[in-house]
């Protein structure tokens, strides 16, 4: 079972997935019956819900973590690495006769992916065991939950979360069909562009579109949604209107992550009351930093750096 409710409450508590990633990097990916000689191997902490955690604890906010992970290797490894993040991970139950979450990711030349999942453990994450957990979630300033559990488990903790007052968020990946009574308890609903155009039924080739369709979801319930766009920057529709960021120029060598990076980022500039443009340009920045680098949570920035990205590449935008 997991521990007992702290005493100290977290800024931010993530709801989410746990995945230990094992990550080949390929010339490309292979044909069907292709055998491809790969050109390295190496395992890293991922799941989005354990990425966004530290990619959040990693610029400053205390964080938590509810979720589940087997009792396995892989399981203890991936506590392990959260605890040294510093989060706290006593809402982490450690599940009996299922695997730890895995995924197999191949990395090409340019930096782009392609990953298969295997749930494992984090299906076990039932609305019983977030209820458990609602001492927590009544007391975090952000919750942020993705769609790698279960859908009933993740509604549940951002219902308690959105009563209690705190900042909720969904990152709605995995896309999945969402309705929108789920869709009106959100702050922030934070997409990227595939995931976009899979709920608003039109595609997103760019910004422009991206205004549209961000203004469409919104529509239906959330506050405020984010259409992240990899190199192209990220499109925010809101109460006042929308608005368009650039991202900064950098050299990507692996994107695995880079959506979490923004998410987390995000998450710990808004539970340090940060304002509106500056939590979007820290979030696009720590995201830029972590492409450039290879690995998943290995390769998240801290603030100092995200602090120093910032004042070389101001950005500007245009307004709400």
């Amino acid at each position: 079972m997991s521990e007992p409710f702290a005493a100290t409450a977290a800024d931010v508590l993530v709801v989410g997935s746990l995945n230990m990633d094992l990550r080949i990097r390929t010339p490309r990916l292979p044909a069907p019956g292709e055998t491809l000689t790969g050109s390295g191997f190496d395992t890293d902490g991922g799941g989005k819900g354990a990425n966004q955690a530290v990619a959040a604890a990693r610029q400053g906010a205390r964080v938590a973590m509810l979720g589940a992970v087997g009792q396995d290797a892989h399981g203890a490894a991936l506590l392990a690495a959260l605890q040294a993040d510093g989060i706290d991970t006593g809402a982490v139950e450690r599940i009996a006769g299922m695997p730890s979450g895995t995924a197999a990711i191949l990395l090409m030349p340019d930096g782009e992916n392609s990953i298969v999942v295997i749930a494992g453990a984090n299906h076990a994450l039932t609305p019983e065991r977030v209820r458990a957990q609602a001492g927590r979630l009544r007391q975090a300033r952000v919750v942020v939950a993705q769609l790698e559990c279960p859908l009933d488990a993740v509604t549940e903790a951002l219902t308690i979360a959105r009563e209690a007052g705190a900042i909720t968020v969904l990152n709605a990946a995995p896309v999945q069909p969402l309705d929108d009574a789920l869709l009106g308890q959100l702050d922030w609903l934070v997409v990227n562009e595939i995931e976009a155009a899979a709920l608003a039924g039109m595609p997103v080739p760019g910004p422009t579109e991206a205004r549209e369709v961000a203004e469409r979801l919104r529509q239906r319930g959330p506050r405020q949604v984010l259409v992240t766009l990899g190199a192209e920057g990220l499109v925010l529709a809101g109460p006042e209107g929308t608005l368009a960021l650039p991202a900064p120029r950098v050299q990507a060598v692996d994107t695995t992550g880079a959506g979490d990076t923004v998410v987390g980022a995000l998450a710990a500039a808004l539970a340090a009351g940060r304002p509106l443009r500056e939590a979007l340009v820290r979030a696009q920045a720590a995201a830029a930093l972590a492409v450039t680098r290879l690995g998943t949570q290995s390769a998240m920035p801290t603030a100092a750096e995200v602090d120093r990205l910032v004042a070389a590449q101001p950005l500007q935008g245009d307004t709400p």
